[in-house]
């Protein structure tokens, strides 16, 4: 009996475990420290979506870090913002999160909690940043979840409509088909990261959202 029960323990810590960040971390400062990142650009953070977008290939023309660190949670981006967000200084930063939280079975309550707690922190630290959420993506892997995600995203949304230094910008959208199902040409096998398809749509919503800042 005592054995089983350590046993039904080290199933519940293991995951707990595993979401400890600090080798990812880590690496990301090391790198940051090689390449002097000059402040004042475009800084991305968040979970894997973000870690695979190839920001110097998209953005040729724009000063950008890439931090995402794959199968991180919003309270991820949260407990390490001081370590790869606030100390760059950036002009923007545009954080991807929110789908492996409801993938691991948080509540859109919760993660609409953690992006109000991540913007408060970056206000409180970096007042002239400008802080952009891009949504929750419908993917093929966690579709069945996409009605929890969907109103996630429409709670931020809400909630970016009501400070200046606060964006919401709809990448998601564009990813449906006309069956209103995320089209199986933007995912790679796993049904849940992306293909250069998928990206390029994401490139040009980002892209429309920059440019239009240099006109205002």
């Amino acid at each position: 009996m005592k054995t089983t029960m350590l046993f039904l323990i080290s199933l519940l810590v293991l995951p707990l475990a595993a979401k400890d960040w600090e080798k990812d971390i880590a690496a990301l400062e090391a790198k940051a420290a090689k390449a002097e990142y000059a402040r004042g650009g475009c800084l991305f953070v968040g979970s894997s979506s973000i870690r695979m977008w190839d920001l110097k290939k998209s953005f040729p023309e724009l000063a950008t870090i890439n931090h995402g660190f794959g199968g991180s949670e919003l309270s991820d981006s949260i407990r390490y913002a001081e370590r790869i967000v606030i100390p760059f200084q950036p002009e923007v930063v545009f954080l991807y999160a929110g789908d492996n939280d409801i993938g691991n079975g948080k509540s859109a309550e919760v993660v609409v909690k953690d992006f109000v707690t991540f913007a408060a922190k970056l206000r409180a630290a970096l007042p002239g940043t400008q802080v952009v959420f891009l949504p929750i993506k419908p993917s093929l892997k966690r579709w069945a979840l996409w009605p929890e995600m969907k109103k996630a995203n429409s709670e931020i949304e809400m909630f970016t409509k009501t400070m200046a230094h606060l964006h919401y910008l709809d990448t998601a959208t564009p990813m449906l088909g006309e069956d209103g199902k995320p089209m199986a040409d933007l995912f790679m096998s796993d049904g849940l990261h992306m293909t250069e398809k998928g990206y390029a749509i994401w490139n040009k919503v980002v892209a429309d959202w920059v440019a239009s800042r240099k006109k205002d």
